[in-house]
């Protein structure tokens, strides 16, 4: 799950890049508005954290953009501001959710959870396939109603082929997906992150199948 954050407040965005990393999010962060504009032209996200106070480019702005090139991602508004406009303009404007700061670091990341929710069309922090079961709040596995140990990377990596289940994922969405800015994640180390996860999942009724130079699809086994 990749999360934009676009906010000026070097404090406020440290908090909350160190919480939702620590909830297993990958996370980039911007300072302006031009940035996030151009990050999110450039770039495919799970979900948008946006102040509305940005330099160089209003948040708003930001996201009439975003709406306008026809991007669907779950936005969250972070304002400093009491006006009801503004909060009702953002929200016409296809915003999702917003906060108004000061706000608890731990209602943030509730908000997180419901709108990447939202995002994939459930209610439920559940995500299922067959004898599989990623409890997306808790960040934990289960197979065959037992704990799977898995590393923050494979946990990720299992998410996003769970969300997609059944279908081609490759290798560059996996990638694009998984690894923040500047970190040396290759196509290479998808391929060692694959194979630990299947060593860790495949004694269940589920495979990782490999598409050659395509990627790798979630599938149940017939029984």
């Amino acid at each position: 799950m990749k999360i934009l954050i676009a906010e000026d407040d070097q404090v406020l965005a440290d908090g909350l890049l160190r919480t939702l990393r620590k909830g297993g999010y990958a996370v980039e962060h911007v300072a302006s508005g031009s940035e996030a504009d151009a990050a999110l032209a450039d770039h495919e996200f799970d979900m948008v954290i946006l102040d509305l106070g940005l330099p160089r480019l209003h948040g708003l702005e930001v996201l009439r953009r975003m709406r306008g090139r026809g991007t669907a991602t779950p936005v969250l508004i972070l304002t400093a501001s009491d006006s009801v406009d503004e909060r009702v303009k953002g929200l016409d404007l296809g915003a999702d959710d917003y906060m108004a700061k000061p706000f608890a670091l731990q209602e943030l990341e509730a908000r997180v959870r419901a709108l990447t929710r939202r995002g994939l069309g459930t209610a439920s922090n559940v995500i299922r396939h067959g004898p599989l079961t990623l409890d997306a709040g808790g960040r934990v596995v289960y197979l065959n109603e037992q704990m799977v140990e898995l590393s923050a990377r494979e946990l990720s990596l299992l998410e996003v082929l769970l969300q997609r289940a059944g279908r081609l994922v490759s290798k560059d969405q996996l990638v694009e997906r998984l690894c923040e800015w500047g970190d040396e994640v290759s196509n290479n180390a998808i391929e060692v992150y694959i194979h630990r996860l299947r060593k860790k999942i495949e004694q269940g009724p589920v495979r990782i199948a490999t598409v050659r130079g395509l990627g790798y699809c979630l599938e149940k086994i017939a029984g």
